[in-house]
């Protein structure tokens, strides 16, 4: 009977300190996907920057720094495609913007401080151009749907290979003035390489339907992953973040800057206006967002009055995993 018992005690502690070991441990990881296009926004509209897909896996690195809450590795693949206003055959010869498409990998490092504040650097190589599978993507994903036949891509832009180093710095601004539900951060970011070069600044600011996570646990830049178990952890906020961008270099409208012969190219409307708006929401392990996104004009042809801002719509799902 005694035996009975104890062997009943052993199993209910084993059974608890099991419990705890699979729910009272964090998630440490998460990988998911980033869809843009601009049929998100309006089904009477596909050119410019008409389609973008990233994949992404990030999990937390070891951190020995006091000052910094946590920091995150991150790895992507990615395509960007590329298209002029017009796509139908009648129009192959009157082109607004070239046709073309960026292929990519990618490894970042974020570092998220108790301060709130954010530094996210990563690093690219990749290509323009026809081994960037963009017409191979853009035909095949219309005739999946049974969208319009696209027409054009003879004049797409030659081949460049991509090197480019990516940085974003974000500060939390006022913050003795603290509200749970209303934050406003100043954020400025950076590229350099041979694909994109420029640099943008702007404000962003979060607004809560539930009362806001701190930055260094919050999804606004993908900071979900945690050491710490987060038990029934919600999130739920509208935020906005309009930016200034000036643009050095941009080969998908320039061409290769090791090559001139590209078909069709244009120079740079360097100085834009652009913004950002969106719902971003957390469930536990599960992450998702719409954004809505603003491009002001960026090539300047005298030529051209066509060409004009543009926006298109993201969807971004995330899975946390232990």
């Amino acid at each position: 009977m005694v035996k009975k018992r104890r062997s009943k005690k052993t199993l209910f502690a084993f059974l608890i300190l099991t419990v705890t070991l699979t729910f009272g441990q964090g998630k440490t990881a998460e990988i998911g996907f980033i869809s843009d296009n601009d049929l998100y926004t309006s089904s009477k509209y596909d050119m410019y920057y008409t389609n973008g897909l990233e994949l992404f896996y990030r999990f937390l690195s070891k951190n020995d720094n006091p000052k910094i809450n946590k920091k995150i590795t991150e790895f992507r693949i990615g395509q960007y495609i590329y298209n002029p206003r017009f796509l139908n055959k009648e129009a192959v010869t009157v082109n607004d913007r070239p046709f073309t498409a960026y292929l990519f990998a990618e490894a970042g490092r974020s570092f998220f401080y108790e301060s709130e504040s954010v530094l996210k650097t990563d690093f690219q190589l990749g290509f323009m151009g026809p081994n960037a599978l963009g017409e191979e993507t853009q035909v095949g994903f219309h005739n999946i749907i049974g969208y319009k036949k696209v027409y054009g891509w003879e004049n797409q832009l030659h081949n460049a290979f991509g090197v480019q180093a990516h940085a974003i710095y974000s500060k939390k601004m006022f913050p003795s003035k603290h509200n749970d539900f209303v934050d406003l951060h100043w954020q400025s970011e950076g590229n350099l390489g041979t694909i994109f070069s420029g640099v943008s600044t702007g404000f962003m600011a979060r607004f809560g339907f539930k009362k806001l996570l701190p930055i260094y646990d919050s999804n606004m830049y993908d900071a979900s992953v945690s050491a710490h178990d987060q038990p029934n952890i919600r999130e739920f906020y509208f935020y906005a973040a309009p930016s200034v961008n000036y643009q050095f270099y941009d080969a998908t409208i320039e061409g290769s800057m090791f090559n001139d012969t590209s078909p069709i190219t244009f120079e740079l409307e360097p100085l834009r206006f652009n913004a950002e708006a969106g719902l971003k929401y957390r469930h536990n392990n599960f992450n998702i967002s719409y954004s809505f996104l603003y491009r002001g004009r960026e090539l300047n042809d005298p030529g051209i009055d066509t060409n004009s801002g543009y926006f298109y719509g993201s969807i971004r799902m995330g899975f946390l995993l232990r």
